[in-house]
């Protein structure tokens, strides 16, 4: 899969990802919240380490700024 996000995608991703981490491990989130936000977040960090969201595939966006040669 050709990759589609951008640095700034990638980077707000993780930021995303490590509140929820932190707000589960202080003891903010809890049960079903819990549950919900920590998939998303471990979709997240997927997503920012592939650098491709599935999502926006058959969309056709793209976050990502092409390299000028």
């Amino acid at each position: 899969m050709p990759q589609n996000m951008g640095s700034l995608d990638r980077i707000l991703r993780t930021l995303a990802a490590f509140v929820v981490g932190v707000l589960y491990a202080t003891g903010t989130l809890g049960g079903t919240t819990a549950l919900v936000l920590g998939v998303g977040a471990v979709a997240f960090l997927l997503t920012s380490f592939v650098g491709t969201c599935p999502v926006y595939l058959p969309m056709g966006l793209s976050t990502r700024h092409e390299q000028r040669s």
